[in-house]
């Protein structure tokens, strides 16, 4: 008998397993519209697979235009009571969300392992990353300010009052559902804003989970709710709906510039983090050991899967081969399979898994060697339709392939030599993507001239990732517009109003109007 998401969580909390439960229960979920969970206006189910064994995890609601427009309209008329109470008083709800989802954060933890296919740790380290966010987020309360600026004379005040923008849509990915739904809805609610959450379908368990925890929080009816379904059903219409004032999107590329042409009717405000492919730079002064290190999380953390991940490995040519041969060395050791106790776990669906398939045999076809890795790895009955791949290191020579033209999100990763450091810039440059870059050198020289001429949002110089809360992350080009985290983050969730004010009570000259007109009212 299916069990509700609920249920099903804090099931998962209390296990004590070694590996995937074989009996594990079926989840079923509803969407949040108005302060109640509801079913889809046409009562029509989707299924979600496991990507660690291929079988099915759960079921969760297809929603409809209908749900969309209920969503949005319980959004809009909840808003004004919301942005009245001050920040202060909201910024509790999201300190008291933050307790809930850390004393409970084992549920959290194993549901982010059967939904997304996370290894243990990494599920670990992004439900640090959640209660992180939601720390920091709150903390702000007091620190949302405007500015009054002086006039064209001394009784003239210009009043700049940052207010929030109204109904916000927050669609979240499917890489880091915990993470990514946290850092979207903390910043919209502290400033005043009313939320509907869409999330992938891919994860729509998690996103369902971290609302819930906001609802036990308080947040009152209306001002939080979540929508699920086909993005090809509803996205259109969730982001070119007239009563939507901002969207904040984490996605891929061609998703992100449909959405800025549907969007375009209404002009919504828009925070759009899309593709990237990241270049890893050593130069021949580096740190090798702790460029390997990096180099290991930056590709195969989350199975290649994350907008961060290195996916160029550019080496100087004077250190090329050793750096291989000890990369490929360390990667043999990496094991793949059971996420509670493996490094690294699957894709997170078939089609993930095929076209990592697909773009490793056009590689080799086109005469890249293959240095390690290259297909999926035998993992036994038990997991033979999960969605797994082999870590892989290819050496391949040509910067215009698509292994160092395209985004491959997975855990795949094309290496060539390098000597001059205006070519390696050159070629780091030589992307339509423009978010994280990696750069390993002991020479403050290279360091600098990197700095200044890396076109990408972020550089981290001798250290990996992943981005901070008290850092703005943001990307150039097609990776899209706006950001998220630390100061700047927070203000792309809010809209400056200007008041101009005029208080000595002298009778006004105005330049351009004679005043001979108004000599009867004096």
């Amino acid at each position: 008998m299916a069990q509700t998401m609920w249920q099903f969580a804090k099931y998962l909390g209390n296990l004590f397993i070694d590996c995937l439960p074989s009996n594990r229960l079926i989840m079923e979920m509803k969407m949040l519209i108005k302060g109640e969970w509801v079913e889809s206006s046409e009562r029509v189910k989707m299924k979600k697979f496991s990507p660690v064994d291929g079988k099915i995890l759960g079921y969760f609601q297809a929603g409809t235009k209908e749900d969309v427009d209920d969503a949005i309209d319980a959004a809009e008329e909840s808003f004004g009571r919301w942005s009245e109470i001050g920040s202060l008083e909201r910024s509790k709800y999201i300190y008291k969300a933050k307790e809930l989802i850390e004393s409970n954060r084992n549920e959290l933890e194993n549901l982010l392992i059967l939904e997304n296919g996370k290894v243990v740790k990494q599920a670990k380290e992004e439900v640090d990353g959640v209660i992180d966010q939601l720390q920091y987020y709150a903390e702000f309360a007091r620190k949302i300010t405007g500015d009054i600026v002086e006039g064209s004379s001394s009784s003239r005040k210009i009043f700049q009052y940052k207010v929030p923008y109204g109904v916000v849509v927050a669609i979240t990915p499917w890489n880091f559902p915990a993470g990514m739904v946290a850092r979207k809805i903390a910043p919209a609610l502290l400033t005043g804003n009313t939320v509907v959450v869409k999330p992938s379908s891919d994860t729509p368990f998690t996103a369902e989970w971290i609302v819930r925890k906001f609802v036990e929080a308080g947040v009152p009816s209306g001002v939080l709710n979540l929508v699920t379904g086909k993005g090809g059903d509803i996205g259109d219409h969730i982001v070119e709906h007239k009563k939507v004032s901002l969207i904040t999107m984490t996605g891929s590329t061609s998703t992100g510039q449909n959405i800025m042409k549907n969007a375009s009717s209404n002009m919504a405000k828009l925070i759009l983090e899309l593709g990237g492919k990241a270049p890893f730079i050593v130069w021949k002064d580096a740190n090798i050991k702790n460029a390997m290190k990096s180099l290991i999380w930056a590709k195969f953390w989350n199975s290649g899967q994350s907008c961060v991940a290195a996916e160029r490995l550019y080496v100087h040519e004077d250190i090329y081969n050793d750096f291989i041969e000890k990369f490929v060395a360390v990667t043999k050791g990496l094991k793949v399979g059971d996420p509670y106790t493996s490094d690294m776990g699957p894709l997170i669906n078939k089609n993930a898994l095929q076209a990592t398939e697909g773009v490793v045999k056009s590689a080799m076809d086109s005469g890249s060697k293959v240095l390690y890795g290259g297909k999926k790895p035998e993992l036994g009955e038990k997991y033979q339709n999960g969605y797994f791949y082999e870590p892989t290191i290819i050496d391949d020579r040509n910067q215009k392939s698509p292994l160092f033209q395209e985004e491959i999100f997975s855990p795949v990763i094309a290496a060539m030599p390098v000597s001059d450091p205006d070519e390696t810039l050159s070629l780091a440059n030589d992307s339509k993507y423009g978010l994280a870059s990696y750069l390993f050198t002991e020479s403050p020289e290279i360091m600098f001239k990197f700095s200044d001429s890396i076109k990408f949002g972020e550089l981290y110089v001798n250290m990996p990732g992943p981005e901070a809360s008290q850092g703005y992350h943001t990307g150039f080009r097609l990776t899209g517009q706006g950001g998220e985290g630390s100061k700047y983050g927070i203000e792309e969730y809010v809209k400056l109003k200007n008041i101009y004010v005029e208080y000595s009570g002298k009778e006004l000259t105005i330049p351009t109007i004679d005043d001979e007109l108004f000599k009867y009212m004096s």
